[in-house]
């Protein structure tokens, strides 16, 4: 390092780049919000999402730590470490990132949308720091739930347990009444 290099602008951090989303030309279909291996919600080490609770839909262990929209809509609240939106064609999406994340206060997380944004599938939403949670002693699986999942004739997982999915995959179907 010479002398006048402490003088030099440091470059931005590149934004992350926006995935392909196969969910965009699907009607009723959710994409990965996030890449890495998708797991069943039965088996989110957490009783609550778990037991799909706070609805149906499909996990993912995290490999990146940018959250994507993984429908277009409608943001309708942010809470450091989830995201919920209303996407266009009525279906309630929460994507919440870790098990006992909450207690982290939004430490680790930087929110990219607010209330009442509109996002379009395949749009930064969320990033986190897996280093934070992991330190704190919490799991970083990215859940991606249908919280209105009893108005529909079912919700369902698109991909194999175990798979490596990519964000912007297709990885949850809902099927109407």
């Amino acid at each position: 390092m010479g002398l006048f290099d402490i003088f030099k602008k440091k470059e931005a951090p590149a934004a992350p780049s926006v995935p392909s989303v196969d969910a965009a030309a699907a009607p009723d279909t959710l994409c990965a919000p996030v890449t890495g291996k998708a797991i069943k919600m039965t088996d989110v080490p957490d009783p609550v999402f778990g037991t799909e609770v706070l609805g149906k839909g499909c996990a993912i262990w995290p490999d990146d730590p940018t959250v994507y929209a993984p429908v277009s809509g409608t943001v309708t609240v942010t809470m450091g470490h989830a995201v919920g939106l209303m996407s266009d064609d009525g279906i309630e999406v929460l994507v919440h990132v870790g098990v006992d994340t909450v207690n982290l206060q939004g430490k680790g997380f930087t929110v990219l949308v607010k209330k009442d944004d509109k996002v379009k599938a395949g749009q930064p939403m969320l990033q986190f720091d897996k280093q934070v949670i992991a330190d704190a002693g919490y799991k970083d699986v990215v859940v991606l739930a249908v919280s209105n999942t009893a108005e529909f004739a079912d919700v369902a997982m698109e991909v194999e347990p175990e798979t490596s999915v990519t964000a912007g995959t297709a990885v949850v179907k809902v099927t109407r009444k």
